[in-house]
């Protein structure tokens, strides 16, 4: 068993499991969606596109690319949210907390790309 596939796989899994976890809920309803999982999931996000710099194949390409659509949609949503409830304090909580998880769900939608790549990878490799 080769032990940087399984980091590999277990940081891509945990990212998006963490993605959806937050995503989940009402989309307007501040209570189903903790911004402490936002942040956790920011985090294995990053540490997973660090795992992906090393691979130089046209699949790790779309990994990491995949990979960095899903860290500038989380940010952002960080942003948005910080920005929504400290900065600018007019918008209705609601309506931040709504655009944040949509922006979180683009995110899921990148992470569920990685995803399919680490199983289709896995399927077709040959010893």
């Amino acid at each position: 068993m080769n032990t940087g596939k399984v980091v590999f796989g277990f940081f891509i899994l945990l990212a998006a499991t963490l993605n959806f976890g937050f995503v989940y809920g009402d989309i307007d309803e501040a209570a189903h969606h903790e911004v402490s999982e936002l942040f956790a999931a920011i985090i294995v996000n990053v540490i997973a596109t660090i795992l992906k710099l090393g691979d130089r194949t046209q699949l790790g390409a779309i990994h990491l690319a995949s990979s960095l659509v899903a860290d500038a949609q989380l940010l952002i949503a960080a942003v948005v949210w910080t920005w929504g409830t400290h900065v600018q304090t007019l918008h209705d909580e609601n309506t931040v907390v709504a655009s944040v998880v949509s922006l979180a769900a683009g995110a899921l939608l990148a992470n569920v790309v990685s995803v399919v790549l680490l199983v289709t990878e896995t399927l077709t490799f040959r010893r």
